[in-house]
């Protein structure tokens, strides 16, 4: 299979949440694939571990390093953009990973609500507005991954927050990718990665767990990403263990039906209709 045109041996990849995770995974594959790499993570001690780990895998040493880099300061990304171009000279793929996961009730404290929005919706928007212009001057082919989540779109209740954070990604996700493709001449694609249940340092508060047994790994989001991405699509949707595409698209139809049907709020977890939401699901 071959891949998307910004994923190739000796093109250049900015990776934000490099030091674990999905972020990792990715990072350690496009070195594998021959990609020179900069991995920007808030923790700057795991971000040194993973560096040195996935320089040695690839065996370029001089071709991977770290910028500690808090995605939710604009100057810290604007560092980080100026590392990467002073080393690389461009900036083939961006991969806006950073994120805290947390939850955030309604009521929960405004300092908890900021630190999750600033992080996971402010990182994206960081990334898009210092990186696109220079990406979109180089005019080669390059790609913007924004990492969303599906909480983004069927908004489960409890984690409010979070779930406001990544809707604000896919908002801006598809609004970067409307704005690239009305660029003449724009060679830079848009996609939002939306995984699944994924074994990751977010989803694993217990150092040591165990991967459960409905989750993917990241190294398979990672792939699925890949696969996606040569396909041109936008939305890259990951299916898991557990739950199918088919399962997704369902629960999304059920989301978007409560405004089109007029139903109550976040109605697939309202009394009234579990039974209905179970035989729609089953049909």
């Amino acid at each position: 299979m071959s891949n998307h045109p910004a994923i190739a041996s000796g093109r250049a990849a900015v990776v934000t949440g490099a030091a674990s995770g999905i972020g990792r995974a990715a990072a350690e594959r496009f070195a594998d694939l021959g990609m020179k790499v900069c991995m920007a993570d808030v923790n700057e001690a795991a971000l040194n571990a993973a560096v040195d780990s996935v320089a040695r895998r690839a065996g370029r040493q001089g071709e991977v390093f770290g910028v500690p880099t808090d995605v939710s300061r604009r100057a810290d990304v604007e560092r980080l953009k100026a590392r990467a171009y002073g080393a690389f000279g461009a900036v083939d793929l961006l991969m806006n990973n950073a994120g805290r996961g947390g939850g955030g009730q309604l009521f929960d404290s405004v300092d908890a609500w900021q630190a999750i929005i600033d992080t996971n919706l402010w990182g994206v928007v960081h990334g898009v507005q210092l990186f696109a212009p220079a990406m979109v001057e180089q005019k080669t082919p390059s790609a913007i991954v924004n990492t969303g989540s599906k909480q983004g779109i069927t908004c489960p209740p409890g984690n409010t927050a979070y779930n406001v954070s990544k809707a604000g990604v896919k908002v801006a996700t598809e609004a970067l990718a409307h704005e690239l493709r009305n660029i003449e001449g724009c060679r830079v694609s848009a996609h939002l990665l939306i995984p699944g249940f994924t074994f990751t340092g977010i989803t694993s508060a217990t150092p040591g767990a165990e991967k459960p047994a409905g989750a993917w790994t990241a190294s398979q989001v990672i792939d699925f990403m890949l696969t996606a991405m040569a396909q041109g699509n936008f939305y890259i949707l990951c299916p898991d263990n557990d739950v199918t595409r088919d399962m997704d698209e369902k629960r999304m139809q059920w989301a978007a039906d409560d405004i089109i049907k007029n139903r109550p709020a976040l109605s697939r977890w309202h009394p009234d209709f579990k039974d209905v939401f179970a035989k729609y699901m089953a049909s």
